[in-house]
């Protein structure tokens, strides 16, 4: 591995996640468990797990002991969390209610004037985030917070793209946050323009891009050629993309899943192999593994191949543990890569 100091930085909201315990329903019983989460956050503390120097860049209020630690949380798992800015507004909350089985998962926000929702361009210094950097990651929900964080967004992939880093952008589109004017194909298409390496699933490219799958996304079968099709269009629409790798989720209920991946890099179209994830604890944070383990598989890993394989195989342990963060290692990815998913003791 690498000693160079090729940092990866992600940039975007940490909100506290409150939960109740096990499958209950919201005030089933009156107590939340807490902790921390959000799409950026999850994806540094899965590459700083795996090795990787990572540094998480967000924007959080001051003088406030929930902002103290956010940052402590971070670095207790190896996250550099010094360019982190703290300026005017409130820490976001998110609810989340585990679903099982034929419940759904539901979660609720309560994040507006939340101080990154309140930060605009120029901010956050970023000569100082991305020295030593090699990489920067960003999602589709920074932009649907506020005009003024879409603008934060845009200003960091620009720059970060003259500074001459890769850009990698998860989609992440929620439509429930999209609520200040501006439609999100108007906003991402445009910040895509600076992106490298795109991260979706067929929602994400139908509302996110305004490119149409065709896909029945709701049938529990999903049919692999329709996302060659897709890949194809997105990435004739955005040509300088060098990858979109779209993850491919078959909801047969909210404990069961089919899992898998594509992805396309303009020369070959590649499919992963497909997992059955018959008994979901939480798939909160999922997705941000896979992203998290696309990036560790790009720059660490010899193929494309090899980083979709990493990527799916770890995202799919991700379903098996309670809050936002990832905590295997490469080690326990690598072992389900080699077959090892029966889940019989080690001793």
């Amino acid at each position: 591995m690498s000693l160079m100091p090729d940092t990866i930085v992600t940039f975007g909201e940490i909100m506290l996640r409150l939960a109740p315990p096990g499958f209950e329903r919201f005030l089933q019983t009156p107590q939340f468990v807490a902790t921390f989460g959000g799409g950026e956050a999850n994806v540094a503390v899965a590459l700083a797990g795996w090795g990787k120097s990572a540094r998480y860049v967000t924007v959080l209020p001051p003088n406030n002991p929930i902002s103290d630690g956010v940052v402590a949380e971070m670095r207790r798992f190896g996250v550099d969390a010094s360019a982190i800015v703290r300026a005017k507004g409130r820490m976001g909350i998110y609810f989340v209610e585990p679903g099982a089985n034929q419940r759904p998962s539901k979660v609720v926000y309560d994040r507006d004037y939340a101080a990154i929702a309140l930060a605009k361009p120029g901010d956050i210094d970023w000569d100082k985030s991305f020295d030593g950097a090699s990489w920067f990651h960003i999602t589709g929900i920074t932009p649907a917070l506020s005009a003024s964080a879409a603008g934060l967004a845009i200003e960091s992939v620009r720059i970060a793209r003259e500074k001459g880093l890769t850009v990698s952008c998860d989609l992440n589109y929620r439509k429930n946050l999209w609520k200040y004017g501006k439609g999100p194909a108007e906003v991402m298409t445009e910040l895509v323009r600076y992106v490298d390496f795109v991260i979706a699933n067929e929602e994400d490219c139908q509302m996110a891009l305004g490119i149409q799958s065709g896909a029945d996304v709701h049938s529990g079968k999903l049919d692999v050629s329709q996302y060659k099709n897709l890949s194809e269009r997105v990435m004739s629409a955005f040509p300088n993309l060098k990858a979109i790798a779209i993850t491919l989720r078959e909801s047969k209920s909210a404990s069961h899943n089919g899992w898998s991946a594509c992805l396309h890099d303009g020369k070959e179209f590649i499919v992963s192999r497909h997992y059955e994830i018959t008994h979901i604890v939480d798939r909160v944070g999922g997705g941000d593994c896979f992203a998290g383990g696309l990036i560790y598989g790009l720059t660490t890993l010899p193929t494309h191949a090899d980083a979709l394989e990493f990527a799916v195989a770890a995202s799919c342990l991700k379903h098996s543990i309670p809050g936002d963060f990832n905590r295997f290692t490469v080690d326990e990815v690598k072992n389900l890569l080699k077959g090892d998913g029966s889940g019989r003791v080690q001793r």
